[in-house]
Formats: C-alpha cells, sequence, structure tokens
C-alpha cells in the first residue's frame, strides 16, 4: 500500500492549534523570554507534551490572553502632541 504523501509546510489549508514555544510567543504578540515569564507565573499556560513534541494549545492561549487584565494600561495614542 503507498504511503500517503507528506504535506509541505506551508500548504496545510487548515491553521494550527498547536503552537511551539517560539510560536506560542509570537501568537500572543510577545517575546520567547516574556512569554516563558508568563507561562511560570500562570498567566499563560503551561503547555502539553506530545512524544518528545511541546506544544501549547492555541485554545488555551486565546482564554488566557483574554484573562490578562489590562488595569493601569493607557493607550499611547490618547497622549496628545498638538499642545492643547
Amino acid at each position: 500500500m503507498p504511503r500517503r504523501p507528506i504535506i509541505p509546510a506551508g500548504s496545510w489549508p487548515l491553521p494550527k492549534r498547536g503552537l511551539s514555544r517560539a510560536e506560542a510567543a509570537f501568537y500572543i504578540g510577545v517575546g520567547t523570554s516574556k512569554f516563558d515569564e508568563l507561562v511560570e507565573d500562570g498567566r499563560m499556560p503551561r503547555p502539553i507534551q506530545i512524544d518528545r513534541r511541546v506544544i501549547w494549545d492555541c485554545r488555551k492561549l486565546d482564554l488566557a490572553f483574554e484573562e490578562l487584565s489590562s488595569d493601569g494600561v493607557g493607550n499611547p495614542w490618547d497622549e496628545s502632541t498638538s499642545g492643547a
């Protein structure tokens, strides 16, 4: 029986659900060091392990990201530079 061909990277029609550490950090908009801090302090979920692969579930990342507080964070675009 012939083996199914391997789908080349970048040609998969569906988004990936499992993300590597670097992909997960990029997904939420931070660097890997900051992402590691967020995982360590519980603001981001811990990864799951499948054999030797360590991956983050993007659905869990979405939920954790929604829980992050924006209290005390101002919008830098709101600061007026017109001198008014």
